[in-house]
């Protein structure tokens, strides 16, 4: 299978849109990761705010789902829409969401974030991955004893680089225990993936021996979304990498299997909600 651009697949994860508040820059550290998480696991990040605060960053349709263990201040997160006060999330996930999420912080915020791949995610979690699909899930919700003690443990951390050691070797030491997703959603997942959307559902099922409504339906469990909404999203990541590059956006529209650029505009009022000259106007 051809090797995926993790640009193309977390293209619509915003760089900080930092506001006016003073201070210094965030901090983010990281490292690479082990070799038997890869497919899993796209990054470990050790996160913290130093006064600067973060307003309506944006998360767009990013093919990842994060968990993200707080340690000081919450952030304010909405999807589909700009957050508020009742908005506030320490410790979470967040299943798939094919539309836009929106973010703040007061500048004090420090956490560690564990980014899955939803076949990783299903394997970390297990449980079916519809039930964190398009919504904020705390850690209390989840209910999971491990979760909880790892926070713990990070939590009492000295250091970025003790936080990141004891991150990587929970998560590594439950997905090599855990019960693996069936091999056929992981390869159909993958191919849509490999074709950079342009894979049509029918000929996903065709090639699977399964129904369109068995396919969407184990794509559910597994995924979180039906593989309709995983090409979208993976042909809108795709579109927006590029036009981070400096693409054309009729280029754009054709090269990503787009009807015509109307489409595309389409597509990211509803993935970004904006339209995308009105996004990159900066190329972030």
């Amino acid at each position: 299978m051809e090797r995926i651009d993790p640009l193309d697949i977390c293209a619509g994860r915003g760089s900080a849109a930092f506001s006016a508040a003073p201070g210094g820059a965030p901090e983010m550290h990281r490292r690479p990761l082990d070799p038997r998480l890869d497919g899993l696991v796209t990054d470990i990040v050790d996160y913290r705010e130093h006064g600067r605060a973060l307003r309506l960053s944006p998360e767009m349709a990013p093919l990842i789902v994060p968990l993200v263990i707080s340690f000081a201040e919450p952030f304010e997160i909405a999807l589909g829409r700009a957050p508020g006060r009742g908005d506030r999330y320490w410790s979470f996930t967040s299943g798939l969401y094919p539309g836009f999420v929106l973010i703040n912080s007061a500048g004090g915020a420090e956490c560690v974030q564990i980014d899955f791949t939803p076949p990783g995610a299903f394997r970390f979690f297990g449980l079916p991955m519809s039930e964190i699909a398009g919504r904020m899930v705390t850690l209390d919700e989840l209910g999971d004893s491990g979760i909880a003690e790892l926070r713990r443990r990070l939590a009492d951390a000295p250091t970025w680089r003790h936080r990141l050691d004891i991150a990587e070797t929970f998560v590594l030491d439950r997905l090599l225990v855990s019960e693996p997703g069936d091999p056929a959603v992981e390869w159909a997942f993958g191919a849509i993936l490999a074709r950079r959307g342009h894979m049509r559902v029918g000929d996903l099922a065709h090639r699977l021996g399964w129904s369109r409504k068995h396919l969407n339906a184990r794509f559910r469990n597994e995924i979180g979304i039906g593989p309709k909404a995983v090409a979208r999203m993976m042909r809108f990541n795709r579109a927006l990498a590029l036009a981070r590059r400096g693409g054309g956006w009729a280029d754009i529209a054709a090269e990503c299997g787009y009807a015509d650029q109307a489409h595309l505009v389409r597509e990211f009022r509803e993935f970004a909600g904006r339209p995308p000259t009105s996004l990159l106007a900066g190329r972030p």
